[in-house]
């Protein structure tokens, strides 16, 4: 039985088989295609429109913060915002904290 064991061993494995580069190539672009169009794309338009509405903050806005607390703009500097949240109470909160203007008259009485 032992007479196999060397001829076994002698035998060399065949080479594996070599693919197309090109197929490499091409899965790689669709995977990046894939994710340009469904990940960092809309990404990019949320951060951009995201800028647009700190830009376009103004004094006298109704806002709500990521925090969830709500406010109308009493002062607005290049980084931060000052909210009225309440009478005689003013808040400052960095400008990217803006999670979203709300329309006028939203809140009735601050």
């Amino acid at each position: 039985m032992s007479f196999f064991i060397p001829s076994a061993m002698a035998q060399q494995a065949a080479p594996a088989p070599q693919g197309n580069p090109m197929i490499t190539l091409l899965m790689f672009a669709g995977l990046f295609a894939f994710m340009w169009f469904f990940i960092i794309r809309p990404q990019r338009k949320r951060q951009k429109e995201h800028q647009e509405l700190v830009g376009a903050l103004k004094k006298g806005d109704e806002v709500v913060m990521s925090s969830g607390m709500l406010g109308r703009v009493d002062k607005v500097d290049e980084d931060y915002i000052v909210l009225e949240v309440a009478d005689n109470m003013s808040l400052k909160f960095q400008k990217v904290a803006v999670h979203a203007v709300l329309p006028k008259g939203t809140i009735k009485k601050i």
